[in-house]
């Protein structure tokens, strides 16, 4: 699959088989993350890569749309330095893109859960204080229903309404 197929075709995935994500391709996930770009290089993230049940289902309670972690395969948790300034944000936004793309390539579906307990998140996974962990990303093969190759309900916004040529 090319990247512009891959970009065209990835959709959240929220519910996932039970089916284990071979190591080789949890290596090759992580790897993409790792090396994307980042402002003045700084690569400001840590991840924590999850895989036990009884873990990923804790985590799965740190935040109201989290639920998605406990069916996971295995879950990311991105971790940063505070303060997070704005910089780092989106540079943990394409470490987490990068994976996202690069698990879709693998037909492995993803989806990004807010840690709207951050704390309680640090203290399940060992997190120091000093930093941050407001997102984790569920990975997993799509249950059978979960494969929509086409357009979902409401699509993207057309081309038109969304890029403006030289000036607003």
């Amino acid at each position: 699959m090319d990247v512009h197929e891959v970009i065209r075709t990835k959709r959240a995935t929220r519910v996932f088989a039970d089916r284990p994500v071979a190591e080789e391709a949890v290596r090759r996930i992580l790897n993409a993350g790792r090396r994307a770009e980042s402002s003045k290089n700084s690569q400001p993230w840590h991840f924590v890569a999850v895989r036990g049940k009884e873990t990923l289902k804790k985590l799965s309670g740190c935040g109201p749309y989290a639920g998605h972690l406990a069916g996971a395969a295995f879950a990311v948790a991105v971790i940063a330095p505070e303060p997070a300034t704005p910089w780092i944000s989106f540079d943990l936004g394409q470490a987490v893109a990068y994976m996202q793309l690069a698990a879709w390539e693998l037909g492995i579906g993803s989806c990004i859960a807010a840690m709207y307990e951050p704390a309680k998140a640090r203290a399940i996974l060992g997190v120091p204080d000093r930093l941050s962990l407001d997102v984790a990303v569920s990975f997993g093969y799509p249950a059978p229903d979960q494969r929509r190759p086409g357009l979902v309900k409401g699509g993207r916004r057309p081309f038109e309404d969304v890029v403006r040529w030289e000036r607003w």
